[in-house]
């Protein structure tokens, strides 16, 4: 189709597009507006609330079976602490993957007005996604489910209900590193557990009955060893792809770079926001509370973007 002397065709794969003049329809349909993003999907919902469920179950194991009984004050207290802040962390960096806008491209853009505001030079050619009608910006890949074309959109996770994009992928990586750290916490608690119950009377090692605490601890270990399994490679995948600066898909489409790569730490420093420093792991980085709170008292409620 020739029109204002360029061209526009309906494609479904990865194509390059408009150059700096990405930046201009940015954040055109944004969450960040007044509204929350939040995917309405039963899978990922269930999904997601298995993950609260187990992270919590694995707080009630390692408090109340194995930590508030010990005669140990000290080692109680330290380790309460550390994994209870390392819980908080993961289910924080949970929660900021799975509400923030991965990098939606604006639903139903590719209209004559907009791509005449584009101001493109003489056949320059564009792409849009048949699906969703939108104008495709580079590294751009449709989601089924999220229904929207997602910038840099390295894969859809159910687990966070969200797909893993641009503005979220910091969160994600965090997420997995957490949840990792509590894993490997709480199988050496529950290994300590197990030796120091061995050596005294199971008894006087819980206040739950040796066949309960036996039970718990047995169902913590397994869950600590699938979760440490699958958020290790899922966190060294991810940390490959910032430093290759390759998304999962481009990766499994073989997709020839047509941007310029920025690799290993300049990767990481656009991911993560700066040189390196504390506010890499930070998951309450750049929260907006404040205008949430204003917006639900404008509108008497929260909007959801999807």
């Amino acid at each position: 189709m020739q029109s204002t002397g360029h061209r526009l065709r309906d494609v479904e794969q990865h194509h390059p597009l408009l150059g700096g003049e990405e930046e201009e329809f940015k954040g055109v349909c944004s969450a960040s507006e007044g509204r929350v993003w939040f995917i309405h999907d039963s899978c990922g919902m269930v999904c997601a609330i298995m993950t609260w469920f187990l992270v919590f179950y694995a707080e009630f194991v390692v408090n109340f079976v194995m930590l508030l009984p010990s005669k140990n004050f000290w080692f109680s207290l330290v380790n309460g602490v550390a994994f209870n802040f390392l819980a908080v962390m993961a289910l924080s960096s949970h929660l900021r993957t799975m509400l923030t806008d991965p990098g939606a491209v604006p639903k139903g853009n590719a209209t004559k007005e907009y791509m005449d505001s584009l101001q493109l030079k003489p056949g320059e050619v564009i792409y849009k996604c048949p699906k969703c009608c939108s104008i495709k910006p580079e590294r751009a890949h449709h989601c089924s489910i999220c229904k929207r074309c997602i910038r840099k959109m390295d894969h859809h996770c159910p687990w966070v209900n969200n797909c893993v994009g641009e503005k979220n992928q910091r969160f994600f990586v965090l997420f997995t590193m957490y949840i990792a750290l509590i894993s490997v916490h709480a199988l050496c608690l529950s290994g300590i557990q197990f030796y120091t119950c061995v050596r005294v009377q199971w008894n006087e090692c819980s206040d739950f009955s040796p066949p309960v605490a036996v039970m718990l601890i047995i169902f913590l270990c397994l869950e600590a060893l699938l979760f440490v399994t699958f958020t290790a490679v899922m966190f060294g995948t991810q940390i490959h792809s910032i430093c290759n600066d390759e998304t999962e898909i481009e990766r499994l489409k073989n997709e020839k770079p047509t941007w310029e790569r920025r690799v290993r730490w300049e990767g990481m420093k656009a991911v993560f926001g700066g040189p390196p420093s504390l506010v890499w792991f930070n998951p309450f980085a750049g929260l907006q509370l404040r205008r949430l709170l204003m917006v639900r008292a404008r509108k008497g409620g929260t909007e959801f973007s999807v």
